[in-house]
């Protein structure tokens, strides 16, 4: 993975508009950790293979990124994406890692089913 370069996952990001696609996102604070530490409160969301159009994506701010999805019934978003990459299948994957190289959001759209 790189980090973001805006008008390259603005280009991804409208390549998969209008279409029937895959998402996979997640997020994490560690809560596959939280074990060792029982006053660290975990939390975290996660999401594979829902299947979803949207009308536009967007990525805004200086770094780290938001990206939304606008679907005709509401958004997607994942706030804090620092890194992307466009797989060899074509898949846009984005992440957000923390200050410490650890992932903390994953946000990943694909024609194809994860």
């Amino acid at each position: 993975m790189e980090p973001v370069i805006i008008d390259q996952v603005q280009k991804e990001l409208d390549r998969f508009a209008q279409k029937e696609v895959y998402i996979h996102l997640e997020t994490t604070n560690g809560a596959y950790a939280s074990h060792f530490d029982e006053s660290f409160f975990s939390s975290g969301a996660y999401i594979r293979n829902a299947l979803l159009q949207y009308e536009h994506g967007k990525i805004t701010g200086n770094g780290p990124f938001r990206v939304g999805l606008k679907m005709s019934f509401g958004w997607v978003y994942a706030e804090g994406i620092t890194h992307f990459e466009v797989d060899n299948k074509g898949r846009l994957l984005l992440a957000g890692h923390d200050f410490s190289g650890k992932l903390a959001v994953s946000l990943q759209l694909s024609e194809q089913p994860f």
